[in-house]
């Protein structure tokens, strides 16, 4: 039995869409990380506690802009939505590259990555950097919030747990002591997500962690550091 498949702009559209969110996502896991050395698992349930602020606000009197957003959906051939996710997340990522390489604290974020001992001893300063980082975390999280929601309007209990397990993967994927590769490897992951959730059949859909779970797990036997790491001993220039 032969399974026709086909990849439309539409289904490219929604990739790229999971992509960038699920890459605002890992930076903001990758930052607390790479500061911190925590892995914050209930990350997910920081976005849901955005959604559902998003959802009690629409019963206050949601504004107009907002109402025009969430009212976008399927009769277009690429979901408006998509292509308002993809804006979002690219203006996003280019702010934070620009922080990141270009002022103090995000040096100073960076160098913290990837020693803290030695960035302490250079003088860096820990508590700013640190305040830095969760208060970067945080606004991404009520900015993948808000996508989320737009995307799926349904808020629950366990709203984007699916997502952040997915996400961390990414993250691993990616390489998880620096926030750029962070950044790419929860992009890459959400950009297949978003392309194999197009094209499986809707009997088959249920297999798509695994598929990527699989993935990660051969990429790391090749590159256990993280595809976008730097090989062996090299190091980021900051």
């Amino acid at each position: 039995m032969t399974v026709a498949i086909s990849i439309t702009w539409p289904t490219i559209a929604d990739a790229l869409s999971l992509g960038g969110i699920y890459a605002l996502m890992a930076v903001g896991i990758g930052l607390v990380f790479g500061v911190l050395r925590l892995v914050n698992f209930a990350y997910g349930q920081l976005i849901m506690a955005g959604a559902y602020a998003l959802a009690y606000a629409s019963t206050w009197g949601w504004p107009t802009w907002g109402g025009i957003l969430f009212s976008f959906g399927d009769g277009v051939a690429i979901r408006k939505i998509a292509i308002i996710s993809i804006v979002v997340a690219a203006v996003c990522l280019t702010l934070l590259q620009v922080l990141l390489t270009r002022t103090s604290v995000g040096l100073h974020m960076r160098a913290a990555a990837m020693d803290f001992r030695t960035a302490r001893i250079l003088g860096v300063r820990a508590n700013r950097v640190i305040s830095g980082a969760v208060l970067i975390s945080g606004l991404l999280a009520a900015v993948s919030a808000f996508m989320l929601t737009a995307r799926n309007p349904q808020v629950t209990p366990i709203f984007a747990l699916d997502d952040t397990i997915i996400v961390l993967a990414g993250v691993v994927l990616g390489g998880m002591y620096r926030p750029i590769s962070a950044t790419l490897g929860g992009f890459v992951i959400g950009f297949a997500s978003g392309i194999l959730g197009g094209v499986l059949p809707t009997n088959q859909s249920q297999y798509l962690p695994s598929f990527l779970f699989g993935a990660v797990i051969l990429v790391l036997l090749v590159r256990p550091n993280g595809l976008f790491a730097p090989r062996g001993g090299a190091v980021e220039r900051l």
